[in-house]
């Protein structure tokens, strides 16, 4: 039975050998040394050989798990990483969307003020033309009416000169002294008048005076002003010429005195 034993572990022993390469046929020492083991023996070292397997695919097991798990770890963290990847891109994402979206409501603002600034403007181009209308307006106006006054005022005077000349050839002086008047007489009175005030009127020095007096003739001791004089002028030309000076200066002086020309109605 050993025999058998021997010559089947022998086979056994040697049919991988000549699987794997047939020109070897010869036994290794080990090969030899297993053949020589008893039964006992043989199952202690096929027990053995078969433990010595289990550790070394344990071992393999165990290192491809560990390095699967190992794997695993690595690709986890990737994961992990392109999860916070997505993570900030979606945040980054968010508020662009979300800038984007104030920057609309930026633009949209800003064009409905420029619409409100048109709207404006074109009010206030509206306004100004409108103002310039009324002062083109108010400029007619101001120009009709200074040239209604100034037709008014030569009527006035053309009235005057008309009324003067169908006057009387009387003049009244106003403001003279009473004294001057009696020391002097109303001729002196006037030609001093005349000198002072119209040196270039073109009347002769000596005019031709046909009557003087103060009016009212009757002294009034309560009256605070001089009386007045009433001069008749012998040409009625010499009238007219000193009342037109009178209109033109407003205001003349006789000896520093204020005095006043004006026609007569005052008929002898």
């Amino acid at each position: 039975m050993r025999k058998n034993c021997s010559s089947t572990i022998q086979q056994f022993i040697k049919a991988p050998d000549q699987k794997e390469n047939n020109k070897n046929t010869e036994l290794s020492p080990e090969d030899l040394e297993i053949g020589k083991l008893s039964e006992n023996e043989f199952r202690a070292a096929i027990i053995k050989k078969l433990n010595e397997v289990e550790r070394k695919i344990e071992k393999q097991a165990n290192e491809f798990w560990t390095a699967i798990i190992k794997k695993l770890n690595e690709v986890e963290r990737k994961i992990e990483k392109q999860a916070e990847f997505w993570s900030y891109f979606t945040k980054e994402f968010e508020i662009i969307k979300k800038n984007q979206t104030e920057l609309l409501e930026m633009k949209n603002t800003m064009d409905q003020i420029k619409q409100n600034t048109d709207s404006l403007n074109a009010r206030v181009d509206t306004i100004e033309e409108q103002i310039n209308i009324i002062e083109d307006r108010q400029a007619e106006w101001l120009q009709t009416e200074e040239e209604r006054e100034l037709r008014i005022k030569k009527n006035e005077e053309n009235l005057q000169e008309i009324m003067d000349s169908m006057k009387s050839k009387n003049i009244r002086i106003i403001g003279i002294p009473e004294n001057m008047e009696k020391e002097n007489g109303a001729e002196s009175v006037l030609n001093e008048i005349i000198e002072e005030n119209f040196p270039n009127l073109g009347i002769n020095r000596e005019m031709c005076v046909e009557e003087g007096f103060t009016s009212p003739r009757f002294v009034n001791v309560k009256r605070a002003t001089p009386r007045h004089i009433v001069v008749k002028l012998a040409k009625r030309k010499d009238k007219e010429k000193i009342l037109r000076e009178v209109r033109k200066k407003k205001i003349f002086w006789n000896s520093l005195k204020r005095i006043g020309i004006k026609s007569s109605l005052k008929v002898w």
